[in-house]
């Protein structure tokens, strides 16, 4: 397995996340997931927007996920 060293973000977090207890930790995790989540969808929208994905990309997505 290869190692790797984390950025000053990412100690930054890991230092901060060592600091609360563990249902604090689901808490952030929630936040994160929602704000990730968000982005994800203000970018589809943006695709729908501007034509570039219709409802057709978006059924057969929805079915590439229920296979999985």
């Amino acid at each position: 397995m290869e190692t790797s060293s984390l950025n000053k973000y990412q100690e930054r977090v890991v230092s901060l996340m060592a600091n609360v207890n563990e249902e604090q930790q689901m808490e952030i995790s929630d936040l994160l997931a929602h704000y990730f989540a968000e982005k994800a969808f203000d970018e589809a929208d943006k695709l729908w927007d501007d034509g570039i994905i219709g409802e057709q990309t978006i059924l057969m997505n929805i079915q590439k996920i229920i296979l999985l």
